[in-house]
Formats: structure tokens, sequence, C-alpha cells
């Protein structure tokens, strides 16, 4: 029960809600969540080799979390073997298929905010380099292939992104069992551990937490610095897009529609170039 109330499946209406909160928040339309993957610290399972070794030489299970724009879990999976990447622990995740199976209720495309183009934009998570690129889950560009959009772009994308960083560092801080490996040799009970851990954060956020509030730009950045770079970059959505563009026109199309006038950061500029 406590499952169900503390991390249930968001219905649409949720769905649209945390859309909105990572607007008002993060000024990142559209998006309903910030994905990425923990590794737990464990200690060595027997049988196991070096299935559980990772990268940053250390044996660990791996956790997949998605949250919302206020650092509280809607999905998680745990028990993936810590030499595996997130990228390919996503691609075999349930997670991806309730998504890509249309199992999540999410809602249907709705226009970005002041679009003057009148398109439907689909609904979609952010994620890391390490994901795949897809509609409805927005990575960076790579830095190989950087201009000033695409760095405004990979900036507002951080923006939203960095919430599931901060919760699994919430989570981390408020139980001391995930700041060092998890003395457990049976892997059943070290995934019940975690997704308690998981499921408790959302039970202190939600009962003792401070939900984020909205920061007024003017308190941390010159209006009058700030004007010449907004008129000189913003430029008009040119681009158009609708259920048949692939996404890679997806992501063109949100980069470029976050250095039009009407919705450009008086501030990214300066934070991007």
């Amino acid at each position: 029960m406590m499952n169900g109330y503390w991390m249930s499946k968001p219905n649409k209406d949720q769905w649209e809600n945390i859309a909105e909160r990572y607007k008002s928040l993060w000024n990142l339309p559209n998006c309903i969540g910030s994905i990425d993957g923990k590794h737990i610290r464990i200690e060595k399972l027997p049988n196991t080799g070096s299935s559980n070794f990772n990268y940053k030489v250390y044996n660990s299970i791996v956790l997949l979390g998605c949250c919302d724009a206020d650092g509280l879990f809607t999905m998680v999976e745990t028990g993936y073997a810590g030499r595996n990447s997130e990228g390919g622990i996503f691609r075999a995740s349930a997670m991806k298929y309730h998504i890509t199976h249309s199992q999540l209720d999410i809602p249907l495309p709705s226009k970005l905010p002041h679009d003057t183009n009148n398109c439907n934009f689909p609904y979609y998570f952010v994620a890391d380099e390490a994901f795949p690129l897809s509609k409805y889950l927005m990575r960076p560009y790579p830095r190989r292939t950087l201009n000033n959009i695409r760095r405004v772009f990979n900036y507002r994308l951080s923006r939203g992104r960095k919430t599931i960083e901060c919760t699994f560092g919430m989570m981390t801080e408020k139980f001391q069992v995930l700041s060092t490996a998890i003395r457990c040799r049976d892997v059943n009970k070290i995934n019940d551990i975690v997704k308690a851990c998981c499921i408790l954060h959302n039970f202190t956020r939600k009962r003792e937490g401070t939900r984020y509030a909205k920061r007024n730009f003017e308190e941390s950045v010159d209006i009058r610095n700030t004007t010449n770079f907004t008129t000189d970059y913003s430029t008009s959505n040119e681009r158009t897009v609708n259920y048949q563009s692939s996404c890679y026109d997806l992501r063109d199309y949100l980069s470029q529609y976050s250095t039009t006038p009407q919705a450009s950061l008086p501030w990214q500029w300066n934070n991007c170039i």
C-alpha cells in the first residue's frame, strides 16, 4: 500500500501537472521526467565473477530512476549488473517497454507555449548522453557538433535533467546505507533495500521536504546586460514538426524554439556563449 501511494504510476492529469512544473521551474516545456542511472555500491556477490564490477572500479548494481520536477521518483528499476551501460540498461528496461507501448497514459502531443507555428510537440523525458535519442527521450547534442543554438539547447536541457541527479543525491544523504557498500549477499534483498529507500525518499520529501520555488531571474541576472544578447541571437523558428517527424527533427525543432524571442531566457546567451 505504501508503494502504491507514495510512488504510484502517474495518470494523464498528473503527467500534465509534472510538465507544468518543469516549464515553471526549469523553463522546459512538455517535459514529464528526468531519467538516469545510479550505481549502488555492494559487496561482491557469490558466483558473479566480474559482472557487477563497474567502470568506477567497485562492485555495484544499477538503479534506473525517473523523477519529476520537484525531485520525487515516479518510476524506478533496480538489480541490473554494474558493468552494463546506462543506455543498454534503459533499452532492456520495463520502463522503456511501458513508454513505447503506451502503457503510461502519457498525454497526446500539444503546442509549446507561445509557439507561433502551432505545431503539436510530444511530451518527452530528458536524459544525458549515455541514453539513446528518441521521440520520447531528449538528450544533449554531441560536443563535436555544437553551435550557439545547440549550446543553448544543451543548457536548457541540463536545467531539467539535473533534477534526477539532485534526487539521487538527496536520497543518498538521507539513507547512509547507500553511501557505503551494502553488506548483503542476496541480490533480491539488496533490490528491496534500494526500492524501500526510493519510496521512503518520496515519503519524507512529501511529508517534510520543501517544494522547489521558482526564482525570479531579476534576483541574480542584470536584465540590462542580457537584452542585447537576446535581441542579437534570438531567431524565428522556421521548422515544423508532425507525428511523422524523426527524433532528430524534434530535437532540432525544440532547440530552435528555445532561441525564439517568445521562448528565449534573458540570461541563456550569457551562460552559454
